[in-house]
């Protein structure tokens, strides 16, 4: 049985719909995951910069820096971006943004007492105060791939 031309070329043109979404997403989500980080490095706390610096935008099929928060070195998957902080110097971004109680220390100053320190969040914050306009940039990322312009 033949199909219409008109159902043909629809199916041909769901069919690439995948294919041009995952083009088309990618700079979506790079540029809200920019901003995000742009974001997150002006609400860290800087002493000497380095926590500042160690925030990474990283796109899809790259690694992650090692030791870095959330998670570590991992691969990002595909249509993906992910925001880290932290690396191999910089192994502390979880006590600075959710902080740490008091204890008492171990290994050279063992016995003496850490009186902990403050959350100062950077990272939750500014992933909340962008998520909306990021998800909205990248359904919109979509509708334009596959309404094919």
């Amino acid at each position: 049985m033949r199909t219409p031309n008109g159902l043909a070329k629809l199916q041909k043109r769901l069919a690439a719909i995948p294919a041009e979404v995952k083009v088309a997403v990618q700079p979506a989500l790079l540029a809200a995951a920019n901003q995000m980080a742009a974001d997150m490095k002006s609400l860290v706390p800087v002493d000497h910069g380095d926590l500042r610096d160690s925030i990474e935008v990283t796109p899809a099929g790259s690694a992650t820096p090692s030791h870095s928060q959330p998670g570590g070195s991992t691969i990002v998957p595909e249509n993906a971006v992910m925001i880290t902080a932290g690396n191999d110097a910089v192994r502390y971004p979880h006590l600075v943004e959710f902080g740490a109680g008091p204890h008492i220390n171990g290994g050279e100053f063992a016995g003496t007492q850490n009186p902990g320190a403050p959350a100062q969040p950077f990272f939750f914050p500014a992933y909340r105060i962008n998520r909306k306009r990021a998800a909205a940039r990248v359904k919109r990322a979509i509708s334009r791939a596959v309404k094919g312009r």
